[in-house]
């Protein structure tokens, strides 16, 4: 028989074979022993775009440095900045940083518990407001990263043109959001992956529709704007590297040797152009020293 996502049977079915897996399989991350909303937080921002065996290298360094909203706040985005070191995509660590002082502000130093409101705080989309909500507060909401929309998209795939959010809050089950969510990653992570997924190893094998017959997703062109076949954000991590190192300023004269000691002139328009972008995010001063253009990070 056919079945979709408005099955009821089917839904169930995998809803208690996903649960029940999740519960004895889960990895004893540490984002899932607590409950602190901060600290559920910062995990999340750090899992961003990053494995993760690196986040648990970096994770109890940075708490242990900023352990609370209201420290991190306290601290200058320089600060901030040379904690994430080693975690790439350094705008994540300015917006947590510009988040803790604006949750201080309008929330008394705490973190709101819903996702309409968590949505409104710097560098926060859907997801990451969703996933604080239902992992810190207990909302019964559902979470679409891209683990889960892989997932979804085989285990139900009935509607491949869905809005993927449209088809996780249709199966998300009336109890266990918590579980659901994580379990949904956890078999995206490490079972139900993008190339060679391992299907006689899932617990959903023998009802998935997409079992043993996974087509390769087509690789999409990036449209990266580069340089000497090197994406800019490449250029970008390695100024704030730089800066990151230095407890000082550094003139743009030597900021351009340790990026890229072979820099012709007629790339130096390029250069500036990427620290301006660098500055404009808010990543980077750029001051005027004794007629000299310096380079810092923001204090």
């Amino acid at each position: 028989m056919r079945r979709t996502h408005t099955d009821k049977h089917y839904v169930a079915l995998i809803q208690r074979r996903l649960l029940r897996w999740y519960r004895r399989h889960a990895r004893p991350l540490p984002w899932r022993r607590t409950k602190n909303p901060y600290r559920i937080l910062v995990s999340e921002v750090m899992l961003q775009q990053t494995q993760v065996s690196r986040v648990l290298q970096k994770y109890p360094d940075f708490l242990r440095r900023f352990p609370t909203l209201q420290r991190l706040a306290a601290s200058s985005p320089a600060d901030v900045i040379r904690a994430w070191q080693g975690m790439g995509y350094n705008n994540r660590a300015l917006n947590l940083h510009r988040l803790a002082r604006l949750a201080a502000e309008r929330y008394h130093g705490r973190l709101p518990g819903t996702p309409d409101d968590l949505i409104g705080l710097p560098g926060i989309g859907r997801y990451t407001a969703n996933a604080v909500a239902c992992f810190a507060f207990g909302a019964s909401v559902a979470t679409v990263d891209t683990n889960v929309r892989r997932v979804l998209s085989r285990v139900f795939p009935a509607r491949l043109n869905a809005d993927p959010w449209l088809v996780a809050e249709r199966v998300l089950p009336k109890r266990s959001a918590y579980d659901w969510n994580q379990g949904l990653m956890e078999l995206g992570a490490l079972i139900c992956t993008a190339k060679d997924p391992a299907c006689g190893e899932c617990p959903l094998v023998v009802h998935c529709p997409s079992a043993h017959r996974i087509v390769p997703a087509l690789r999409v062109k990036s449209t990266e704007r580069t340089r000497r076949s090197v994406p800019d954000r490449i250029y970008r991590g390695r100024v704030v590297e730089v800066l990151r190192s230095s407890r000082r300023s550094v003139s743009i004269i030597s900021l351009r040797k340790s990026v890229i000691p072979d820099l012709a002139s007629s790339e130096r328009k390029w250069f500036a152009q990427i620290l301006d972008r660098l500055e404009r995010d808010g990543m980077i001063r750029v001051t005027r020293k004794n007629g000299d253009l310096r380079v810092s990070l923001p204090e």
